[in-house]
């Protein structure tokens, strides 16, 4: 493909994809390639760090699960990453990284985020969570207030 045919597909992806059963072909019919340059595009964008991922992102407010809670843990270093990993294996959890501390004033360094439709329905799974890894180190949840703009990242701008 050309230059132009390459900026074209990335151009058409940064907008996301159609809901139906062949999303990329409605890409290249979009583009004029067809849907094995789109993926192959999607490959190389990858490979060479263009893109760093390529991945679904679910409006889960919009589903319904509007009470979302990070929870921030401060977990010691020799077991963060145990630690870590069990919390990443639950399925009610979302996302979960490890990030440094900021003391004095942020002691945590393990996040991690629930999604729950009630704020009590998110407070009752993570009790569990920490009675199933008998968990007992310090920990706060902090539930969103408002949703930011939410959208995945723009690579380059409109055509003229």
């Amino acid at each position: 493909m050309r230059d132009e045919q390459v900026q074209d597909v990335i151009r058409a992806l940064q907008h996301g994809l159609p809901i139906t059963e062949h999303p990329y072909q409605c890409v290249a019919d979009e583009v004029g390639v067809t849907e094995t340059d789109i993926l192959r595009t999607i490959d190389d964008c990858l490979q060479q760090g263009i893109f760093k991922r390529f991945a679904t992102i679910v409006r889960h407010r919009k589903l319904g699960y509007v009470a979302n809670a990070m929870v921030v843990w401060d977990i010691p270093d020799d077991l963060v990453d145990e630690i870590g990993t069990l919390l990443a294996k639950e399925p009610s959890i979302r996302l979960c990284y490890r990030r440094p501390r900021r003391l004095p004033v942020w002691p945590y360094n393990l996040f991690t985020m629930i999604h729950g439709q009630s704020r009590d329905w998110v407070l009752q799974e993570l009790s569990a969570i920490r009675r199933k890894h008998q968990l007992e180190f310090p920990y706060d949840v902090l539930f969103s207030k408002r949703c930011f703009r939410q959208r995945g990242a723009l690579y380059l701008p409109e055509a003229k």
